[in-house]
């Protein structure tokens, strides 16, 4: 799975504005029939599919990062050390 991480700090991107901007950069990555298989937003503690760190809880990796990987994902797109992740199939 390909990682692109952004710093994007000094934009000052909310989740949607991240959310937006990761799907463009996807789709021009990956094609316009990309698709959104989970994400995570470090600063509300959310992420989906919802429940999906319960079983990480203690290791490094998010949940809602390995379900994506385990599901085929090609893409990551990474804000902010971690603020945001957004991955794509």
């Amino acid at each position: 799975m390909k990682t692109l991480r952004l710093d994007s700090a000094e934009l000052g991107l909310d989740f949607n504005a991240a959310l937006k901007l990761a799907t463009t950069i996807a789709e021009q990555q990956l094609g316009e029939d990309t698709m959104l298989l989970s994400w995570h937003d470090r600063e509300r503690d959310l992420e989906s599919p919802a429940g999906v760190s319960e079983c990480h809880v203690g290791c490094a990796t998010k949940g809602s990062w390995d379900y994506a990987l385990n599901r085929g994902a090609r893409l990551v797109l990474e804000f902010d050390s971690g603020r945001f992740f957004f991955c794509f199939l």
